[in-house]
């Protein structure tokens, strides 16, 4: 998954409004709904890792958050395989401590399933080395709805299907773990066989630190909605596109490109930083008059009705599975369009640029 920071924050003012029940009162959902809804909250109070304790859980796929998860819900006391093939990720499991096994030996061994695979190729590798190994009473788990809301994995019915899904990369959830403190997560229930799949669910959210904050009870359709959009209009496509179109306005009308930079890129982390911590009106109280009054009167003209008529398409294509469709078969056919638009922004002057800004700050590490 991508860093979903801004998620994140909306959920956590989400549940510091929570009531003692745990659950908010007319809070909206559209995914699946379109009416009004309370939204359930677990806690730690309501979420033990005790149902896991005894069980063989096997994390297939050891890279952004299959090694969160796996290191988590191992310090939580959870015995933890990992199936990750020959490579790098394996490398870096034996690295951590583990006995890397193939998927279709963890598979067999395992009473609950954790697929932290890319959405591109999870489907593959499920049928290829998965499918034919599981069995009635284990659970299959995912930290993304997207293989199961379109249809690309299709479990028997045997078996329990869920999803635990951190608001936030791998990186953030083993971080923010060791520090004692939790991120946010997404929890669904697709297919209960068992009886006991939601108490499975909540066991591994606990696990990876999630109750900490607060587990969110949601859809396997919702999650993968939202969070599709949100990358497409906001996290990734909307900044990338934002940025890119400011920058080159400025150095068309002749300014630096490093002054045009640090104000359109640069600076964007120490507002969007206002906007994670604090909310929008009191991001306003922190900056100064002329920006505010720049925001209020400039920011429409900039996202318009066609802009907004235009987010109404992407989440349409992202509703009816037209975009999932077009990826999967971009990544099937061998992923040429993919590689050139991302080739297209390598080497432009905008990261020239970034890098020579990100020099004269040389704490941020290395820029490769």
């Amino acid at each position: 998954m991508l860093d979903d920071g801004f998620i994140a924050t909306q959920l956590v003012q989400l549940l510091g409004r929570a009531n003692r029940t745990g659950r908010f009162q007319q809070s909206k959902t559209v995914c699946e709904r379109g009416d009004f809804m309370a939204i359930t909250v677990y806690r730690d109070k309501d979420a033990k890792v005790d149902a896991l304790l005894g069980k063989e859980v096997a994390v297939i796929g050891y890279g952004n958050q299959g090694r969160a998860h796996a290191l988590n819900l191992r310090d939580s006391g959870v015995c933890v395989v990992v199936g990750q093939r020959p490579g790098k990720s394996a490398d870096c499991a034996r690295a951590d401590g583990f006995e890397p096994k193939s998927v279709d030996q963890a598979v067999q061994i395992a009473d609950v399933l954790i697929l932290a695979l890319p959405d591109e190729s999870a489907s593959q590798i499920y049928e290829s080395e998965m499918a034919s190994e599981l069995r009635a009473g284990q659970s299959l788990g995912f930290v993304h709805g997207f293989n199961i809301r379109y249809g690309f994995i299709d479990p028997p019915k045997g078996v329990d299907v869920i999803m635990v899904a951190p608001k936030g990369p791998g990186k953030l959830v083993r971080s923010i773990y060791l520090e004692g403190k939790g991120l946010p997560a997404l929890l669904a229930v697709h297919q209960d066989a068992t009886g006991h799949a939601k108490e499975t669910a909540l066991a591994w959210a606990a696990g990876i630190g999630a109750a900490r904050a607060g587990i969110v009870e949601t859809s396997f359709a919702c999650e993968t909605e939202t969070d599709l959009f949100g990358e497409q209009v906001v996290l990734c496509g909307g900044v990338s596109a934002l940025t890119k179109a400011a920058f080159d306005t400025l150095v068309e009308a002749g300014y630096e490109p490093e002054f045009a930079y640090l104000e359109c890129v640069h600076e964007l982390k120490q507002v969007v930083d206002l906007l994670y911590e604090r909310g929008l009106s009191k991001m306003r109280d922190r900056i100064s008059n002329t920006a505010e009054f720049g925001d209020l009167t400039r920011g429409p003209r900039v996202v318009t009705e066609q802009t907004r008529d235009e987010m109404k398409r992407i989440l349409e294509e992202v509703r009816s599975g037209d975009f999932a469709k077009e990826w999967i078969e971009e990544h099937r056919s061998g992923g040429k369009r993919f590689r050139a638009l991302h080739d297209a922004d390598v080497d432009t002057l905008y990261e020239r640029t970034g890098r020579t800004v990100r020099s004269l700050m040389p704490w941020l590490g290395d820029d490769g």
